[in-house]
């Protein structure tokens, strides 16, 4: 844009008294377009928020934490200004004070510990030129392996097994416009309702049209209240549940043996092991009736089209991968995938969960989902980079493994963009202890989260109303979302700060980029030829079509909506891979001391740590941190509905409010995690491992859940005791 029509839009703006801003909501991976109005005739100014009716995939809906959206990136505690910690507290310095700290810190940390003893952790909300330059930034400026996301805890198990299954990982391999010609739909460890609700129209338009929704959850959510069939699973035993559903679809033969033979690898193996499943032994293990495990794989298999989706309550497990591959095994065998209205899908949870893990955040991958060990891609991106392919380092941990090499002191220095991982670890008390000990933490950031306050430097960044870039939404369409506002006292955008920080590292040849499309045009390079190819999509075409489908090899393919359509997957041989799973257990089993399952999640009111979504006043006096609890297992603890209950772990105790539920199981508890501090549930959850994709079991640990007044007496009559 000319520095005149600048100027002129800026005159334009000041003698308008109302101005409409588009853009997205920053939130879930729906990525929802909207107005943000702003209303300057009054003495304070006003602001609200309209849906977009021309947004193809939201459709003109909004959930209340669009609404309020606004709220967090306006609002008077945005950081402003660079702070340095000065004897415990806060010194408000300047750019190049803080730059020069810095930088002696990098340099220092480096020179007596090694390139790898700094760190770099991201998140999952950033914008895909954000997510590609901390990657590069990470193995260029820093020159350290050790860079990893927050998406860890939230796509990598199905990541992994549609890799494994696919050979290629796309949230949904449909669009979303195609749900509705699904005959039958499986939401697995899903609450739709509540984490998504501009998506439930597309699954209501599932029953309009006489279609069957299959819900399987341990509680009663929004989303099963929905459902046709509600299948209460243990938590964890989600891959069980699904071996009694393949029982049945090879019993009763609902296989797809003409594409199984065609299109998929392993498909006799699977065959037979499914013929040895106990269906008696399924239902003891997972809680649920055979009638109704027969029934929902009735209702899928004699479908001619249908869906499954999966989410983080199948998915936050030590064995998730495993457990989205069997749901997988369902699809393929079936034959359900590659035509309109059949397909798999991951409902990603963070807004940029699909983009965020392609381009180089992940400690073992580079842009376009290349592996990092790859040599071909290791000399590709090098070649973009105009680095030596040696320069670019290794493989190196992912995030909760981070902080164990901080505790072992192989890590001194942490770099953190966007990401609150005091409160998204498992264990987190281990992750509190983990910075404490580093040389230097500094976090990137628009507001002061429970990360940022045990910094030693913070650097204000920007909001997604202040910069331009890409998000790729849950169903694989890249949309362009624009800048709307200045940047509040001293705030920079967030990709120039780490270009900044480059310059001082003696890297700035590498990072002299002038705008956010510059970058995006480099990651069309980088990921060309990729499993994420990029390369056709450009800013003017994501503008013009209302976004676009990646693989998209050039500026004249159109774009991919749909995969598979030709029956070929992305292994070598074209074919795509099932495979036998075991029944599964969680991997901390309850008993007599810590008897009851706690599983985690997310509600209506607020997103991920709840940073943005709890300074708003009015989420936040509508929800507070709460333990469900089934009535009858209260009864026998004691506890009282609304009033506050201990619950412990291996790892950790706290107190809750009490909210009693008939709708969830009674061997199984259930908090929300967007709190912090003492309502930080992830104090207790447990930082047990998937092998394969590293995400933690944040949804079964045995807790011991008891009554505080019953602690109370037990603790006089101890005393009563001791006194004799």
């Amino acid at each position: 844009m000319s520095d005149f029509l600048k100027g002129f839009r800026e005159r334009e703006y000041q003698q308008n008294s109302e101005y409409l801003h588009e853009t997205q909501c920053p939130f879930c991976s729906m990525q929802c377009k909207m107005n943000l109005h702003e209303d300057r005739s009054m003495q304070k100014t006003r602001y609200k928020v309209t849906p977009l009716k021309s947004d193809p995939v939201s459709e003109g809906r909004l959930c209340p934490k669009g609404i309020f959206s606004f709220k967090h990136a306006l609002s008077s505690a945005r950081l402003r200004t660079p702070m340095l910690k000065v004897e415990d507290s806060f010194v408000p310095v300047s750019w190049e004070k803080a730059y020069h700290w810095l930088s002696q810190k990098i340099t220092s940390v480096q020179e007596k510990y090694g390139k790898n003893a700094t760190s770099v952790y991201g998140s999952g909300a950033l914008t895909n030129e954000k997510a590609y330059l901390l990657g590069k930034f990470s193995r260029v400026a820093l020159e350290t392996k050790y860079i990893d996301y927050n998406g860890r805890f939230c796509m990598s198990s199905a990541a992994g097994a549609s890799n494994q299954a696919f050979g290629v990982d796309r949230g949904l391999t449909n669009p979303l416009s195609e749900i509705e010609d699904a005959e039958c739909i499986i939401l697995a460890g899903t609450n739709v309702a509540e984490c998504q609700p501009t998506m439930m129209p597309y699954f209501r338009r599932v029953k309009a049209n006489g279609g069957k929704i299959i819900v399987i959850d341990p509680r009663v959510t929004p989303t099963s209240k929905f459902a046709d069939l509600h299948l209460k699973v243990k938590p964890g035993m989600d891959a069980a549940l699904v071996n009694g559903m393949l029982k049945v679809i090879v019993d009763e033969d609902f296989i797809d043996h003409s594409f199984v033979e065609k299109y998929v690898e392993g498909g006799a193996n699977l065959l037979a092991f499914a013929r040895t499943i106990d269906l008696n032994e399924v239902e003891r293990i997972t809680g649920v009736a055979k009638d109704q495990i027969i029934e929902a794989a009735r209702l899928y298999g004699k479908a001619t089209t249908g869906m499954v989706f999966t989410a983080r309550g199948v998915e936050q497990h030590a064995g998730g991968v495993n457990t989205v591959r069997n749901f997988i095994n369902l699809v393929l065998m079936t034959g359900k995938i590659g035509k309109q209205g059949s397909g798999y899908g991951t409902i990603t949870g963070q807004g940029n969960g699909q983009g965020g893990r392609e381009h180089g955040q992940k400690t073992d991958q580079l842009a376009g989902y290349r592996s990092i060990e790859d040599m071909e891609a290791r000399n590709h991106i090098a070649k973009v980079w105009g680095v030596k392919e040696s320069s670019i380092p290794g493989k190196g941990v992912s995030a909760y493994e981070m902080f164990e090499k901080i505790l072992e002191q192989e890590i001194r220095g942490m770099i953190v963009l966007g990401s609150n991982p005091v409160v998204s670890n498992p264990n987190t008390n281990l992750v509190k202890s983990a910075l404490g000990k580093l040389d230097f933490l500094v976090v990137i950031d628009t507001l002061m989260s429970e990360t940022a306050e045990l910094a030693d430097l913070i650097l204000p960044g920007s909001t997604y109303l202040e910069e331009e870039g890409t998000m790729t939404n849950l169903e694989g369409r890249v949309i362009l979302r624009k800048a709307t506002k200045k940047l509040p006292g001293e705030a920079r955008l967030d990709w120039k700060i780490l270009c900044e920080i480059s310059e001082l590292l003696g890297k700035e040849r590498f990072f002299s980029y002038t705008s956010s499309e510059e970058i995006f045009e480099e990651l069309r390079q980088a990921t060309k030829g990729g499993i994420a190819d990029y390369a056709g999509i450009t800013y003017k075409r994501i503008d013009e079509e209302k976004g676009v489908f990646w693989p998209c090899p050039s500026e004249s393919h159109p774009g991919t909506p749909r995969m598979f359509v030709d029956g070929r997957f992305h292994h070598e041989n074209g074919k795509a891979r099932v495979t036998p799973i075991a029944h599964q257990y969680p991997k901390e089993r309850i008993d007599e001391e810590f008897p009851l399952t706690l599983t985690t999640g997310r509600i209506l009111q607020h997103y991920q740590t709840g940073v943005q979504t709890r300074i708003t006043s009015e989420l936040n006096k509508i929800s507070e941190p709460f333990l469900e609890i089934h009535p009858t297992t209260a009864s026998q603890i004691g506890l009282v509905d609304k009033e506050k209950a201990r619950i412990c772990s291996r790892r950790g105790e706290m107190t809750l409010k009490v909210k009693f539920s008939s709708g969830i199981r009674e061997d199984t508890v259930f908090v929300p995690f967007h709190w912090e501090g003492k309502q930080s549930i992830n104090q207790l959850t447990l930082p047990a491992l998937d092998p394969q994709s590293k995400m933690p079991e944040f949804k079964a640990c045995a807790v011991r859940v008891t009554a505080l007044e019953t602690e109370a007496v037990d603790s006089m009559t101890e005393v009563v005791n001791m006194s004799k």
